[in-house]
């Protein structure tokens, strides 16, 4: 004879262990400590000689950090997190060449430095080194463009490696 009070115990006990072990883990993919809901983003120290390309990426990297809404941007001394960048490097190179063995194409390339410090541990989170291009051609007024889709994509590698941890 089946016992219906046994069979109910095994279900709900099969339930209570599988809701415990799925609440262990998130699916928010996000690797950023609990405490840290706030994060600094001071102007990015720039040691070359490109002008304003400190203040676009810091801007860019602020946009980026708002829209994405997983941490909250505070002031430059206020978060629970700052993430520091320095940038490196600016480089004009050609990229591509015509039948006459001209440069039809170029590519400006930005090297930065960033730093995640959790500000109330006092520890870095991570620290990396990101290289990233744009192109365009050899029109100076194209440059602009090329900076523009390097700082997009700079800005992509920074939020992904901080909010995602990948």
């Amino acid at each position: 004879m089946i016992n219906i009070k046994k069979i109910l115990i095994y279900i709900l006990t099969g339930q209570c262990i599988f809701w415990v072990g799925c609440g262990i883990y998130s699916f928010s993919g996000s690797t950023i400590p609990g405490h840290i809901k706030t994060v600094a983003i001071p102007l990015f120290e720039d040691k070359t000689a490109e002008f304003g390309i400190d203040q676009r990426l810091t801007d860019a990297l602020f946009d980026a950090i708002t829209q994405d809404n997983t941490l909250k941007v505070s002031g430059p001394r206020g978060g629970d997190s700052i993430l520091q960048g320095t940038i490196l490097r600016v480089e004009d190179r050609a990229g591509q060449y015509d039948q006459t063995e001209k440069a039809s194409d170029f590519r400006v390339t930005i090297t930065i430095k960033i730093v995640f410090e959790d500000v109330k541990k006092r520890n870095i989170l991570w620290e990396e080194t990101y290289t990233q291009w744009g192109s365009y051609d050899n029109v100076e007024t194209q440059r602009e463009a090329g900076i523009v889709e390097a700082i997009e994509k700079l800005t992509s590698d920074i939020l992904n490696r901080t909010v995602s941890g990948w």
